[in-house]
């Protein structure tokens, strides 16, 4: 089989983000029929059409979207290796993570804990969706990924997640809005609750409990954001299922209660990567002293 030429796959890039030949042309500083014909060599050593054509724009193909992909992968890998060995000897490095935009701003503060505020690392946070934020990290714009639940992994996805916590989930409120001597199943009936959103894994398994207690709760919100759920904990609108790590400052400051802990119940986080030739040097430190503290709670809850 025929080596592909780079060059051309190159410029079927440039296109393919463009949409628009001309425009890239005049970016490129190349005349349209020179573009044209790099685009059909490449068309014909691959054996599909790319593009088709509606009115002045092109659009990708199935075979074009497949090939933009791997495009994508092989530019970015290209652009990675140049700046891993361009760092090499240089005293400041960037570490891209992303994070589930709905992610405990707590447990992340936790996690980065170890690079805050050195002079040597340059830390860039994305946030977004769980797609979103795995596609960034198959095409090697994020270096690690922080979620609440483990990708689902095949042959095509390698990607590596690390079990980093979990944490238990309990009924947070403002303090004497309740008495903490209730029991659960009459702590749930008795308050209205504030909830987080049906995809979300804790709230599967808060249906789950309040179907074995046979109980019904008043749901006072639900809310896909913890941020957001702990701002309606302290306005007093109902108990926040909730983890404790979310609201911690408020905890201590004793703005807000704990009034039980839901059993069964917890979030777990996960650090997500994907298998690269270049990983980033500073994901070490930052797994190394996750798993650390988490061995020491372990060894704590033993004690205890």
């Amino acid at each position: 089989m025929a080596e592909l030429n780079y060059h051309h796959l190159r410029y079927f890039r440039a296109v393919a983000h463009d949409g628009n030949l001309t425009r890239t042309a005049a970016r490129l500083n190349l005349s349209q029929s020179a573009l044209s014909i790099q685009i059909k060599q490449l068309e014909e050593r691959l054996g599909h059409p790319l593009f088709e054509r509606r009115g002045r724009q092109l659009y990708l193909t199935e075979a074009g979207r497949i090939a933009l992909d791997h495009a994508d992968t092989i530019f970015a890998a290209g652009e990675e290796l140049m700046e891993t060995l361009r760092e090499t000897g240089r005293s400041r490095r960037a570490i891209r993570i992303g994070a589930l935009a709905t992610l405990s701003r707590n447990f992340q503060m936790e996690f980065l804990r170890p690079i805050l505020g050195r002079a040597d690392v340059e830390l860039i946070l994305r946030s977004g969706s769980t797609a979103e934020l795995l596609a960034a990290l198959e095409t090697l714009n994020l270096d690690l990924v922080l979620l609440n639940q483990a990708p689902a992994t095949d042959a095509m996805t390698p990607f590596v997640a690390q079990h980093l916590y979990q944490q238990s989930v309990g009924l947070v409120g403002k303090p004497g809005l309740t008495s903490s001597k209730l029991p659960l199943s009459e702590l749930l009936t008795s308050h209205p609750v504030i909830l987080p959103t049906l995809e979300s894994s804790v709230r599967i398994q808060f249906e789950a409990l309040t179907e074995r207690l046979d109980i019904v709760p008043q749901i006072a919100a639900e809310v896909d954001d913890m941020a957001m759920m702990r701002l309606l904990a302290r306005e007093g609108i109902g108990l926040a299922v909730i983890p404790p790590i979310v609201v911690k400052g408020e905890l201590e400051a004793g703005a807000l209660v704990e009034f039980n802990e839901l059993p069964g119940i917890a979030e777990s986080f996960y650090a997500v990567t994907i298998k690269r030739r270049f990983p980033n040097p500073l994901i070490r430190p930052l797994l190394e002293t996750s798993q650390a503290s988490r061995r020491d709670d372990a060894a704590k809850t033993v004690g205890s």
